[in-house]
């Protein structure tokens, strides 16, 4: 495992680097990345062998607690930072916390002033959730030559302006694949097929823990199924309380502590000599 100096100073180990990332390209090996805001998602994530998270920038602190080997992303909210020394500083925040690279739907303009000052930058492309309104409903991005031709473009600008990565969102999977050949960028593919450098899925929906999942995701476990049954569990669990207190069942004998007869009589006495 790789041994850096992170933002921070500290002498650390890491799943993966920036330098790592940029060597799986053209190898035909996959990393993986995943969502955690929780130190428990973090250790999760590092006990399943997945190299990589991506978090809120505020959630960073909490996220290494939980691991200080996965390779974290920090997500810059768009309402969180907005002018220029706002986002530098919540990214030099993040960083200096245990990050290892921030995330940006921005423009270039916002890639390059992080890029200038080294701080590892990845981008988002192709279908941005709260850019929507640009492509009208919620949809692949790349189906057609001239919008896989613009996005193209939208690329190599993101390339120029110093990105090392970008988030590839429900890219068409043949368009993806043209373009991964031909980037530098380390591309991470959230429902934009196999041909990216890293496959990504929110932590929910791998878990099961979504209610309605997007046809980019698989579900290997029933988070939902088993938390409903913690839910009815606990239902039960009350309702038969309520009702043995009712029919007087609980408290039991064995479930009080009992006192000498003797010391109750004594306590019986003196409240008689003492009524008041």
């Amino acid at each position: 495992m790789p041994r850096i100096f992170d933002f921070g100073g500290r002498d650390v180990e890491r799943s993966q680097t920036v330098a790592g990332l940029r060597a799986l390209k053209g190898t035909g090996e996959h990393a993986t990345q995943v969502t955690a805001e929780t130190a428990d998602e973090a250790a999760a994530a590092e006990a399943a062998g997945i190299e990589m998270v991506v978090c809120r920038a505020a959630n960073v602190p909490r996220v290494r607690e939980g691991s200080r080997r996965v390779f974290v992303t920090a997500a810059l909210g768009f309402a969180d930072a907005v002018t220029g020394d706002e986002i530098l500083r919540t990214a030099f925040t993040a960083i200096t916390a245990g990050a290892d690279a921030v995330i940006t739907g921005r423009g270039t303009d916002t890639v390059r002033m992080l890029a200038h000052e080294q701080i590892p930058v990845m981008g988002h492309l192709g279908f941005v959730p709260r850019k929507s309104t640009w492509v009208g409903s919620v949809r692949a991005v790349g189906k057609t030559a001239a919008e896989a031709l613009d996005l193209w473009d939208r690329f190599r600008r993101l390339e120029d302006a110093g990105a090392f990565a970008v988030e590839c969102e429900i890219i068409a999977a043949p368009m993806m694949a043209e373009i991964n050949r031909r980037t530098s960028l380390v591309t991470v593919s959230l429902g934009s097929g196999a041909s990216a450098d890293v496959i990504f899925l929110f932590t929910s929906d791998i878990c099961g823990d979504a209610g309605r999942r997007p046809r980019h995701a698989r579900a290997w476990g029933d988070l939902a199924g088993k938390l409903q049954a913690v839910r009815d569990e606990r239902v039960r669990a009350l309702t038969l309380f309520r009702l043995d207190v009712r029919l007087g069942s609980y408290p039991a004998a064995a479930e009080c502590t009992d006192a000498p007869g003797a010391e109750l009589e004594d306590f019986r006495s003196k409240l008689a000599r003492n009524p008041d």
